[in-house]
């Protein structure tokens, strides 16, 4: 057998991760909210893509199932059969006409405000202040912005303070202060970076902490607590003593708090309940940012006959055209080199819209199968959640598991029991006795909720009863997993239970 190089040729199939491939996976991942910034990036790149807005012109439209097909046959919602309303500037120049005929001649006009005129800063118009327009404005347009909390604080800064040393000391502090409203940093570094006594920085900041909100500029949770109570007359000694002892208020040691600050149990109680109507962190909710509303991805409602329909949210989609018009004429008078950008751009753009309808279809398609398979958790609650894993589902809709990974991911489902991300609906399965059924471990997280919550005084579940129950219900589970799930749902140990419910605060 000869030893040599030779030539073979052989024949074999590969994936290759096109830059287009790339893309469909990208935005199968993304969030409604990531597309949509990927497609206003698409957008103003390729001049080929332009954003479909025709069902932007109806304000609203009833849903499907709140339309009679009977009455409109053609599914049109009546708002663009309306007459138009009349002229706006027509409207607005007869009623000024009118309004001129019926006035006195000898009124003082300017007593009068005109809201968007000269006064307001609005450059005249060619007939007047504002044109002789209606003003379009609210009063959100005349509304003071949104101060920072450092704003509030330099303020009150200069009001409190008359020296020049004492307002350079408070202004180092609130350019210190943290969001929560705590200063992290020791008063003699301050002192030390001023080059002042730390007495004169302390009593620059001591006088701070009574500025509004009260409480800022506290070293830590003691002192925030202590400006607080002090500013309502509150801080006797028990008070004090309480605060000298927060760490056994955390872990609920009523009776040693009793001993210490030497008062009863209805006292402790009292004082208990005022130190809860305090602030921890004042600062926290100055400038806090508001809540995002959550936009779900598909909207789920029951059918007439018992079963569920899905169907994509029109908000989410972004509603993108080819402009196949502009590209013909562009390649009826182009170069050659004209000619490939504009058809490398319509490549680009048809793979985009490709990609956005194959991508909606993967989600309602995961998602239908989802909820076939969780039927029972629509209909009767938590506690019938099934376990699922995502090879489940991969075999049920043909698509491979890391496909179904991205498109539960980030992708919101609303239904009659809330909104979920479709990724909630995958739990670990948890062996049931003698060979039973598996059980949801968040079904059996929700069933140790369940039995917590339900305790007694007197009856306190321990981990070893909570196992007791959940394996008399079925449910095969050892003692080191209730205890995981019960530190997962933030709920006490046993003891430290008792101890709230012998002296409840």
């Amino acid at each position: 057998m000869a030893i040599g190089p030779r030539l073979d040729l052989r024949q074999s199939q590969s994936l290759v991760m096109t830059p287009q491939l790339r893309q469909a996976i990208k935005l199968l991942q993304f969030s409604n909210v990531e597309v949509s910034a990927f497609v206003e990036e698409e957008l103003e790149r390729n001049p080929l893509l332009e954003r479909d807005d025709s069902v932007d012109l109806v304000l609203e439209r009833p849903a499907p199932d709140q339309r009679s097909l009977a009455d409109d046959p053609t599914g049109a919602t009546g708002f663009e059969d309306a007459p138009a309303p009349p002229d706006a500037a027509d409207t607005a120049g007869s009623g000024a006409l009118a309004e001129a005929n019926a006035a006195p001649l000898d009124v003082d006009y300017t007593q009068n405000y005109d809201p968007g005129g000269a006064g307001d800063g609005v450059p005249m118009g060619r007939g007047g202040a504002a044109d002789f327009g209606d003003d379009d404005r609210g009063i959100d347009d005349f509304a003071e912005g949104s101060r920072t909390l450092r704003d509030h604080l330099g303020e009150q800064l200069r009001l409190s303070f008359d020296s020049q040393i004492d307002r350079l000391i408070g202004a180092h502090l609130i350019a210190l202060l943290e969001p929560t409203g705590r200063l992290a940093v020791e008063p003699s570094a301050i002192a030390d970076a001023l080059g002042l006594p730390t007495a004169k920085v302390e009593a620059v900041r001591e006088r701070m902490m009574r500025f509004e909100p009260t409480g800022m500029f506290a070293r830590d949770l003691r002192e925030c607590l202590a400006v607080q109570l002090a500013e309502k007359n509150r801080l006797d000694p028990a008070m004090a003593a309480l605060l000298d002892n927060l760490e056994l208020l955390g872990k609920r040691e009523m009776r040693r708090l009793m001993t210490i600050c030497e008062v009863d149990a209805a006292d402790l109680n009292d004082m208990i309940a005022e130190i809860r109507r305090l602030d921890p962190k004042p600062g926290a909710s100055f400038d806090a940012m508001p809540l995002q509303p959550l936009i779900p991805d598909i909207l789920m409602r029951a059918a007439p006959d018992g079963s569920w329909i899905l169907e994509l949210n029109p908000e989410t989609l972004p509603r993108v055209l080819v402009n196949q018009t502009f590209s013909t004429r562009v390649m009826a008078k182009a170069n050659r080199e004209e000619k490939a950008f504009v058809a490398e751009k319509l490549q680009t753009a048809n793979w985009l819209v490709k990609s956005l309808q194959q991508r909606s279809q993967t989600i309602l398609k995961v998602a239908a199968e989802i909820v076939r398979q969780q039927d029972a958790f629509f209909r009767r609650g938590v506690g019938y959640l099934r376990p699922l894993i995502l090879r489940d589902i991969a075999e049920a809709v043909e698509m491979h598991e890391s496909t179904v990974s991205r498109v539960t991911s980030h992708k919101y489902v609303a239904t009659p029991r809330g909104i979920f991300e479709l990724k909630y609906f995958f739990t670990t399965a948890i062996a049931g006795t003698l060979g039973g059924e598996s059980h949801s471990a968040e079904a059996v997280r929700h069933r140790i909720r369940e039995m917590v919550a339900s305790e007694g005084v007197e009856d306190v579940l321990s981990d070893d009863a909570i196992v007791a129950v959940l394996r008399r219900e079925g449910v095969d589970i050892a003692r080191r997993t209730v205890a995981k799930y019960r530190e997962a749902l933030r709920i006490p140990s046993s003891v430290q239970r008792k101890r709230e419910k012998a002296v409840p605060a």
